[in-house]
């Protein structure tokens, strides 16, 4: 069989063999696992960084470079691949995290390394979007939500193996490794992407919001340097400072500006009449702002407090990610069963709020077990937010905004991060530069020993006590300036508004990736057509045998088998050959054969040799089977009492109306017996 290029890559998914997807699965998870990876796996390894290129000042930019440019490129890359093509784009995409890891990994300094990790960031963010359009783009609908789960659940589990990784390989091999191990794994992504990934359809020409993203990229920017600056490379009264906070608010107040002007926005305005999205994003700033700030700083505690190595540092922030896992999973769970979502942001914030207050009494002789217990705390409030989030917006958002209220969503908790990294990492200067002087001071330590953690504990533990007391008192100040961020969160969860959620969304509740604030540039239709797979995956409602001979199809199931094979072919080549659905199926064309003349004989198909076309009534029996899907999705819509209300009702329908045309040209009917007729 020739396969020609397909008209449409929702047809186009269908084409490609299953060993083919495959191949092409592993290799946009492991782009995924390589661009999420590096937004945690220097966490450990930055006491080790800082004792290497010096720049105590700058570490937390090692993070914050990352994240401001990945949030960047999230913005625009999604709408490139319309433009230029998912494959090409990807492609791209690799080669600009592949040479970022590549320059982090020979840095002599702490400017070149940041320069670098902000290259690797625009390729990292990249690659995310794209991974998940390449999903959406060669793998069938039923499929669909299982396979983006797992990219959800490779991006949500970086964060345990993030710092395990890091700390291995700056204890056993060089901290370099955290970036050198990217390039052998980004070189087998992007030859495989280069040989089985399609030629993927490109979109008409979007409109990209150009301006916007380069105000939001200014205001963030600027704000994060400002935050980071302030108070130890300058004055707060300085000029630099002063200019860099006004600077960033006339960026941002032109962002707003834009976006009211925009044809297509980033982040459109109107969303914040919505005092539910409102307050998501405000709370998704304030969770984003805990989990990497802490989880930056937290190595550094533990390996200058604690005296571990940095791959223990990396095992003793599990009690953390643990807590985080099973709440947020847990969470989104109960959500999605009960409809109640308002109660885990309030919980959440304040278990947060105690949980960076418990951490603020660590000392150096706290006990092990005391340090697990208050991280398992910490992370169990972040994860009562996390999923909860998303999923609100996403069954609170009009149907026109679903894409767009969950990827802004998701830019706030990235923002929020940034803003952590930053403003954790210049409180902690700002604290330790008061304190280390006298601390060297009083124990007549060499300087080498307040920037190496190695150097620290290789003196007596009298003259390393002053050194590990400023750190201990440094970090637990930081940890105590968070309580109050915490506080604020849960003084606005109070304003979160609790309304019905909808029956179908709530099945299908979101990835464990969305929870951890994994980009997404998915269109509305895109997200509800995940759900739809996800709810009739396994769903014996849409088997041949109960759609055969209702619902104004007049075939029975032999019949619809056929007539859904040739509509399948029809789409794609403009005509079915009953030789190549043989081969295609593995079965004697003499067994199919009856029911394609079958069809023939009722007026449904046109027949010359082995092609055959469907006819007019061919097509309306087609019709009939989507409508009878569409009428199974509605049914379980009708259940929710926001869905009759709704005003965008009939666009949803109309939406769903495509998305089940694509489920029966992409569906295999694999669950079905091939149809014999005597």
């Amino acid at each position: 069989m020739t396969t020609a290029p397909a008209a449409d890559p929702e047809a186009g998914s269908t084409l490609i063999s299953p060993q083919r997807r495959n191949l092409i699965f592993v290799a946009v998870l492991l782009g995924m696992l390589l661009a999420a990876l590096d937004q945690t796996i220097v966490a450990t390894a930055l006491p080790t960084v800082v004792a290497d290129l010096g720049g105590a000042g700058h570490q937390s930019w090692v993070v914050t470079s990352y994240l401001l440019a990945s949030t960047i490129a999230t913005a625009i890359v999604g709408k490139l691949g319309d433009l230029f093509g998912r494959k090409a784009v990807f492609q791209i995409s690799i080669v600009f995290f592949l040479l970022g890891s590549v320059l982090c990994g020979l840095a002599t300094s702490m400017g070149m390394l940041v320069a670098a990790r902000a290259l690797q960031g625009i390729g990292g963010g990249a690659i995310m979007v794209t991974s998940m359009a390449v999903i959406g783009e060669v793998i069938p609908l039923r499929d669909r939500g299982r396979y983006q789960g797992a990219l959800g659940a490779v991006f949500g589990v970086t964060t345990v193996i993030g710092p395990l990784l890091g700390g291995f390989f700056t204890d056993h091999m060089t901290w370099r490794w955290a970036f050198w191990i990217n390039v052998p794994v980004a070189i087998v992504v992007f030859a495989v992407a280069v040989t089985a990934i399609p030629s993927l359809a490109r979109s008409a020409k979007p409109v990209i919001d150009y301006a916007g993203i380069l105000l939001v990229g200014i205001g963030a920017s600027g704000l994060t340097l400002a935050t980071s600056w302030g108070g130890g490379e300058y004055a707060w009264g300085s000029p630099m400072i002063l200019g860099l906070f006004i600077g960033s608010a006339i960026a941002l107040a032109l962002f707003v500006w834009v976006e009211l002007r925009a044809a297509e926005p980033i982040l459109p305005i109107r969303l914040f009449a919505s005092p539910v999205f409102t307050v998501c994003c405000i709370l998704a700033f304030i969770v984003g702002f805990a989990m990497l700030g802490a989880m930056t700083f937290l190595p550094t505690f533990m390996q200058f407090v604690d005296g571990v190595s940095a791959t223990e540092s990396g095992l003793r922030t599990l009690p953390m990610v643990l807590g985080l896992l099973i709440t947020s999973i847990g969470s989104g769970q109960i959500v999605g069963r009960t409809g109640r979502y308002k109660v885990f942001p309030i919980v959440g914030t304040a278990v947060m709020a105690l949980g960076f207050f418990l951490l603020s009494r660590l000392g150096a002789d706290s006990p092990l077990w005391r340090e697990a217990l208050f991280l398992f705390i910490l992370g169990t409030g972040i994860g009562m937010c996390m999923q909860v989030l998303v999923l609100t917006v996403q069954n609170t958002a009009s149907f026109a905004d679903l894409g767009v209220a969950t990827s802004g969503v998701t830019f706030f908790r990235t923002i929020g991060s940034s803003f952590g990294a930053a403003i954790f990492g210049s409180l902690f200067a700002n604290f330790l530069a008061s304190r280390i002087g006298p601390a060297l001071l009083a124990s007549g330590a060499p300087p080498e020993a307040a920037e190496s953690p190695k150097a620290l504990h290789g003196l007596s533990a009298e003259m390393a006590r002053p050194i590990v007391e400023a750190y201990a008192d440094s970090l637990g100040t930081v940890f105590l300036c968070a309580v109050p961020v915490a506080l604020v969160g849960f003084v606005v969860a109070l304003f979160l508004k609790e309304v019905p959620l909808r029956e179908m969304d709530a099945i299908a509740a979101a990835d464990l990736g969305e929870g951890f604030g994994m980009p997404s540039t998915e269109s509305p239709e895109k997200i509800l057509e995940v759900a739809v797979g996800r709810m009739f995956r396994d769903s014996p409602e849409i088997r041949l045998r109960n759609l055969a001979g209702r619902h104004g199809c007049v075939l029975d199931v032999p019949e619809l088998w056929a007539l859904l094979q040739i509509y399948r072919q029809n789409q794609v080549f403009g005509s079915a050959d009953i030789s190549d659905i043989a081969e295609r199926l593995r079965v004697p064309r003499e067994v199919i054969e009856p029911a394609f003349d079958r069809l023939v004989e009722r007026g449904c198909a046109l027949r010359t040799g082995d092609l055959l076309w469907l006819t007019q009534l061919g097509v309306s029996q087609v019709d009939s089977v989507s409508g009878a899907i569409v009428e199974r999705i509605v049914a379980k819509l009708a259940d929710s009492p926001t869905f009759d209300g709704r005003p965008d009702r009939l666009e949803v329908e109309a939406a769903l109306e495509r998305i089940a045309h694509r489920m029966l040209l992409q569906r295999e009917w694999g669950d079905e017996p091939v149809p014999v007729r005597n």
